[in-house]
């Protein structure tokens, strides 16, 4: 039924308030109601924002709290202070205000709209006062301004009842004018006095809307992906191991991903790896393949379990779980962050196998069922069946998860999410955060629309995107406006390969393209990751129009000369470190709000700007999609989306190369890739 108010469209809302809306702590929360009603009399509306322990509070002034049990519950209707929305553009009965969280948990907040008798009063006395109306036509409106005064005067702990009584006496005074009758009350001085502390009636609140608050890594970081076991390897002339990476390797790797500027280092699986049906280099398995598989192949890491243990042990090559907890720990001293893989699958000889059958899918024959994707077959990795006992299945992912955690790992990302019930993840999700809020889940889900935001809705932290595929203008603009469309339930992360995938654009572009790729993902989405050889340049295809590498790292050993190829001017890393330093530097990279498509006139040029509007800090991009040849167009700047006025001249400063421009919105730029891909550049007012 429909309150005695107006009161729609309440925003954020993901999927009808089914689930809870995405924020990090110190962000900002856009919220939007549109509040309406019979007649001509004045509405208003208020935000109860209140914080996970069911404590109300202002946005300078939030409480503190834990996640809700089970499925985050809605609290009960909020009291306490109140912050006001403001009204928008005339005549859209839009009202606005924007609240900020500063804890980890389930936010929840209301929307109050009510009859504004002040708002009605001061419009009807202005309107007839301006109309040129005697104190005696309006003796009844001066009237009611005295009954309304007197009201807020009353109020206990009322600091400025002296105030109001001497603008209770000057509309009560018959011998002043009208304009000094109701002057007192609606000067400057006692207005925001009264609006502050307003008369409320016919209040209608809308049903709670739920926030869920992540700490900002799970909006704003640079991920590093690398195999542990390829860190201080060796290999023969054919690709087969000698000497098999550790954790100890992996540790002298972390310096360099530090001063590359990144946040968050991603491991493969680092579990023992199944010795039954092991696949060989360029994933060879049976006779007919491009290698046939030797005793000596190290296997898939996405093959996990074997006899040395399952989810929760560690590969008896890598290490022991002390030596993980010292890699996690010389991480953590260098500000790094470590992500670990959660791939629920295994081996054919993973412990699982035996101890719990039913959780997998046995087929006609009585043989376990593996993985499959015709024509492609994994006879190296079992899929879990989640229907057959989910009880037991989900305790256990939960005690696996518990472990890591208990390890020092707060991040994972999650291999396949889209191949598991989505109702497990929403429990597991929901589970894991009762304890341990600030746990954050990366969805590897290359797969349709739907589900990649259902998961998300459900609790993903972020999601891996289609950003890989997306290479021309019109593609990656459309794609940047779905995925602002989108951010309050699916948080993006943008990476130009995988160990999955190697893109058509990376395997013939050249070097150039590389860069290019790398500058679109470090600024056009605020989490973006590289996965190692990428600085590098590795761009070769296991075979003609495959996006699978050649020697692909995740069925052998790749050992990389960094250091040598950064001293021979063979290598990235400059560029890279060079992005996660800007991106650090400016807060207008580090949300999705703000992104402009602005206006080129070359269809190989891209231009677009990102904005905080807390901070006025804008970053506006200008990059060329070609990997060769000299690009020119002239652009077409909304000066608005930069914080300028139209007509405004004003200076942009390269961040790259330190170049400073005098523009007008209207400029001639050029690009050539085998020099410089792009310009990043911030804008700076005359």
């Amino acid at each position: 039924m429909a309150g005695r108010i107006g009161l729609m469209d309440v925003s954020p809302s993901v999927a009808g308030g089914r689930y809870p809306a995405k924020a990090v702590v110190g962000g900002v929360v856009d919220v939007a109601a549109t509040v309406f009603r019979e007649g001509h009399d004045a509405v208003a509306a208020n935000v109860v924002w209140k914080g996970p322990t069911g404590s109300s509070g202002s946005p300078a002034e939030v409480p503190a709290g834990a996640a809700v049990a089970g499925r985050r519950k809605a609290p009960q209707t909020p009291a306490g202070p109140l912050l006001r929305m403001t009204a928008g553009i005339p005549g859209t009965d839009r009202f606005h205000a924007q609240v900020t969280p500063d804890r980890q948990g389930v936010w929840t907040l209301v929307i109050e709209a009510w009859s504004d008798p002040l708002g009605t009063w001061r419009h009807t006395v202005e309107a007839k006062a301006a109309a040129g109306q005697s104190g005696q036509e309006m003796a009844n409106d001066l009237a009611t301004g005295v009954i309304l005064l007197e009201r807020i005067g009353r109020r206990p702990r009322q600091r400025h009842a002296p105030a109001i009584r001497a603008a209770v006496a000057a509309l009560g005074n018959t011998a002043l004018p009208v304009a000094e009758r109701i002057g007192p009350a609606l000067s400057g001085d006692l207005w925001p006095v009264l609006v502050a502390d307003p008369i409320r009636e016919l209040i209608t609140r809308s049903s709670p809307v739920q926030v869920w608050v992540d700490r900002p890594l799970a909006e704003f970081g640079s991920w590093y992906e690398f195999f542990p076991r390829s860190s201080g390897a060796q290999i023969d002339e054919d690709g087969l191991p000698l000497r098999h990476g550790t954790f100890a390797d992996a540790t002298l790797e972390l310096p360099r991903i530090a001063r590359m500027a990144f946040d968050i280092v991603y491991l493969p699986p680092i579990h023992p790896i199944g010795e039954v049906n092991r696949k060989g280099r360029n994933s060879a398995l049976e006779p007919g393949g491009t290698i046939n598989p030797d005793p000596r192949d190290v296997g898939s890491p996405w093959a996990i379990g074997s006899a040395a243990g399952g989810h929760d042990a560690v590969h008896p090559e890598l290490g022991t779980i002390e030596d993980f907890d010292d890699f996690v720990a010389a991480a953590e001293e260098l500000g790094l962050e470590v992500a670990l893989d959660l791939a629920l699958q295994c081996a054919p000889d993973h412990p699982w196998v035996t101890s719990h059958p039913e959780w997998f899918t046995t087929r006609p024959d009585g043989s376990i069922a593996y993985a499959e994707n015709p024509p492609k077959k994994y006879q190296d990795i079992y899929p879990v069946n989640f229907d057959n006992d989910p009880p037991g299945i989900y305790a256990e992912v939960l005690r696996v998860v518990t472990f890591w955690i208990s390890h020092g790992i707060k991040v994972f990302r999650v291999d396949n999410p889209h191949t598991k019930p989505i109702n497990f993840w929403e429990w597991l999700i929901a589970q894991v955060h009762l304890e341990h809020p600030e746990v954050l889940f990366l969805a590897e889900a290359f797969t349709k629309p739907a589900m990649m935001h259902e998961l998300g809705r459900v609790g993903f932290t972020q999601s891996y995107t289609y950003f890989t595929w997306r290479t021309g203008k019109q593609e990656l603009t459309d794609y940047g406006v779905e995925l602002v469309n989108s951010a309050d339930h699916m948080r993006p992360n943008f990476f130009p390969t995988t160990p999955d995938i190697l893109h058509a654009s990376l395997q013939f572009g050249g070097q150039a393209m590389f860069a290019i790729r790398a500058v679109l993902a470090a600024t056009m989405s605020p989490s973006w990751g590289c996965y190692s050889g990428y600085e590098l340049f590795e761009h070769e295809a296991v075979r003609p129009g495959s996006e699978e590498f050649k020697n692909s790292e995740k069925y052998q050993l790749r050992p990389r000369g960094y250091q040598a190829a950064v001293e021979q001017g063979r290598s990235l890393e400059p560029l890279i470190q060079r992005l996660n330093e800007i991106r650090r530097e400016h807060r207008a990279l580090q949300h999705l709000s703000g992104l402009w498509f602005h206006g080129i006139s070359n269809d190989s040029i891209l231009c677009y700007s990102r904005r905080d509007q807390q901070t006025d800090d804008v970053v506006l991009v200008v990059i060329c999609l070609e990997s060769t040849g000299i690009h020119w167009g002239e652009t077409d700047l909304h000066l608005p989306a930069l914080g300028l006025q139209w007509g405004e001249s004003f200076q942009v400063v390269d961040q790259l190369s330190g170049e400073v421009y005098h523009w007008t919105g209207r400029d001639m730029v050029g690009l050539e890739p085998a020099r410089r891909v792009a310009h990043i550049l911030t804008v700076r007012r005359y």
